[in-house]
């Protein structure tokens, strides 16, 4: 047993970055993240913005700037403290707390994160941490640009399947999920769908999001283009939905589709398509492909020609569909938050680096 499983009784500390809400209606991809690795153990509690409204049964103490959270620390003394995506920050805490467990995780492109652009400032989070994790081999990669040496360690995002809902309906819709901003590619959707749908009868499009998460996301430019050529194609347009929705309709749709134009850093709406049992059509950009393996139909990016030709053929093809849903099923019991969370004990527990 690792002496950081819950029967031990570690006190850790999730620092969120100041601008994620820790909620059911409005949380990001990290927010869920440690929604879930805060579950795992009683003795942890989670650390972020005043804003935030707690996810029900996670224990959240609302902080404002480095002072308050370096005195929060010193009154509960964690054993290890989690930051999430503020590499300066958790040097700092390193040095303030010798002794401590202090990790970093990493969720986007190191290289354009302050404190980690140069390789000085790499080599310091490696000499200085108890642990830098990525969330992909990819983002490694990117940390380790022009080092050598010990490396990050990589730890997937994890997905609770035991919380996902029962798949349901005919499964004859199409679904985009994701953030309405360019490099997440919804005018190739759309673009793909309005060549595709006539060739489908019997067929829907749907798209779920908005600038950003949460109710209060803003009318952009850009999401209005994309709502207009959306209702022009025929494609239901839902506007930035609660988690738990994004998955109810993932698991009604028979097609997800991921079309990422920029590498992503991970992948989390390619895995909840897969657990939810529908079969995915994505560029494999970044860590996507590492989430996906061959449970995926791939198709260039920018490509709406070879997006809509899948489409059809899939949505033509009910059994290479079932095949799809099959093994993103199987695939997905590798990232179930049981399996990542044992990991993540061992990293909290493991001797450091130096």
């Amino acid at each position: 047993m690792s002496p950081f499983a819950p029967e031990a009784g570690p006190t850790t500390a999730i620092l969120l970055p100041p601008r994620e809400n820790f909620s059911l209606e409005s949380a990001g991809a990290i927010s869920l993240v440690v929604r879930r690795f805060a579950g795992l153990a009683p003795t942890t509690f989670v650390m972020g913005t005043r804003r935030a409204q707690t996810f029900a049964g996670i224990p959240y103490v609302p902080v404002g700037g480095f002072l308050d959270i370096v005195r929060t620390l010193r009154r509960r003394r964690p054993d290890v403290m989690e930051v999430h995506q503020q590499p300066r920050l958790a040097l700092a805490l390193a040095l303030l707390f010798r002794g401590r467990r202090v990790l970093l995780f990493i969720h986007n492109d190191p290289l354009a994160m302050r404190g980690l652009k140069t390789r000085w400032g790499r080599r310091l989070a490696l000499r200085y941490l108890h642990r830098v994790v990525c969330v992909s081999t990819y983002l490694r990669a990117r940390f380790m640009t022009g080092l050598d040496g010990e490396a990050p360690a990589v730890l997937a995002n994890p997905l609770t399947l035991s919380e996902l809902p029962a798949t349901a309906g005919p499964r004859t819709s199409i679904l985009f999920v994701g953030r309405m901003t360019a490099d997440k590619a919804p005018d190739i959707f759309v673009a793909a769908c309005a060549r595709a749908l006539p060739d489908l009868p019997g067929w829907s499009a749907r798209m779920i999001g908005g600038d950003r998460f949460g109710p209060d996301s803003p009318e952009t430019a850009y999401v209005a283009d994309i709502r207009a050529r959306a209702a022009a194609a025929g494609i239901a347009f839902a506007g930035p939905r609660p988690h738990e929705d994004v998955l109810a309709a993932m698991a009604e749709a028979g097609i997800v589709v991921v079309p990422s134009r920029w590498a992503e850093p991970f992948g989390l709406t390619a895995l909840e398509a897969m657990a939810c049992g529908a079969a995915l059509v994505t560029t494999g950009q970044g860590g996507i492909a590492e989430v996906a393996g061959d449970a995926a139909l791939y198709v260039p990016p920018d490509d709406a020609a070879a997006l809509a030709a899948a489409l059809i053929a899939l949505g033509r093809d009910p059994d290479k569909r079932a095949a799809l849903s099959a093994a993103g099923l199987a695939r997905a019991q590798q990232f179930d938050t049981g399996v990542i969370g044992q990991t993540l004990f061992a990293l909290r527990a493991a001797p450091a680096l130096r």
